[in-house]
């Protein structure tokens, strides 16, 4: 914790101010620390260990900043990381989420790699088909989390992406190629919250979520640039349409039916390329840096 809270009251930023607000979820006192003192720092308790979503939901209801920062106490933020989301909000004021690049390192601090999806714009497509940015290296647009409902309480898993979800539904993107926060790989979070033996039937249940809402189709279209990603747009409803049908949520069934076999006829001429007929196959999003998120059929 005093690691991660002094992360950022150490942070060189003089173009606006900031609070840190410290959510104790754990039922337990938290350990004495110097960042007890700031005058930037509020304490607050819940009832205890009502998981991460109520709690971040918590943080986020007596904010009163522009921008939210989610960042779990056993991450960090690098120096300098504030600076360069400054730039990042100054250059693309419009966007709702604005993100870095992350750096994961294991329990001895050695660096693992270091990892940014490159991703602007409206990336609905991207993320409804499994695509990951963490929040650890993210600022969210105050509005735009509030209007998007904040974090899914019921989840304790797969919350990020369930959130990036409805965030891009809404809104657009921005990113800067600074890498701006430190990941800890291994045991516990970020790793066990992706492929933990619940994810991928969560990530189902999210995806069939972020395709029923107002306006999805649409967003969808206008994120899907390439054949590949008009691919992966019919690929998400056909699997939708699956999961549903086997579920014995027929209507629903049919409803992503109809909208796969929209998608598949505004297409034309994707059909004649290779890549989209890949993406309908496809089960993973590759990326540039390896990261793969599987799971999602």
């Amino acid at each position: 914790m005093a690691r991660a809270v002094g992360s950022v009251l150490d942070q060189a930023f003089t173009a606006g101010d900031l609070e840190v607000i410290v959510v104790n979820d754990s039922g337990e006192p938290l350990p004495a620390g110097d960042w007890q003192s700031s005058p930037r720092v509020r304490q607050i308790e819940t009832s205890g260990r009502r998981g991460p979503s109520l709690a971040r939901n918590a943080g986020a209801a007596i904010a009163r900043g522009r921008y939210l920062h989610f960042l779990d106490d056993d991450d960090w933020l690098l120096p300098n990381a504030l600076d360069a989301f400054w730039e990042l909000s100054q250059r693309a004021a419009r966007a709702d989420w604005l993100y870095g690049g992350i750096r994961l390192v294991n329990d001895a601090g050695l660096t693992l790699r270091e990892f940014n999806p490159g991703l602007d714009g409206n990336i609905h497509t991207q993320l409804v088909a499994g695509a990951w940015i963490t929040l650890v290296a993210s600022l969210i647009r105050r509005e735009a989390f509030v209007a998007a409902q904040g974090y899914e309480p019921s989840l304790a898993i797969s919350e990020e992406i369930d959130l990036g979800r409805r965030l891009t539904r809404r809104g657009d993107v921005a990113q800067t190629p600074a890498v701006v926060a430190c990941v800890l790989r291994g045991g516990g979070g970020h790793t066990s919250t992706i492929n933990g033996p619940l994810g991928p039937e969560i990530n189902r249940w999210s995806r069939d979520r972020a395709l029923a809402m107002p306006g999805a189709f649409g967003r969808l279209l206008g994120s899907a640039h390439t054949a590949y990603w008009r691919g992966r747009v019919l690929q998400a409803y056909l699997a939708a349409a699956h999961w549903n049908w086997t579920r014995g949520q027929y209507t629903a069934s049919a409803n992503r039916a109809g909208y796969a076999m929209l998608s598949l006829a505004l297409a034309s001429p994707s059909w004649l390329s290779g890549d989209y007929w890949q993406a309908v196959r496809d089960a993973q999003v590759p990326f540039s840096a390896g990261r793969v998120l599987s799971g999602l059929v």
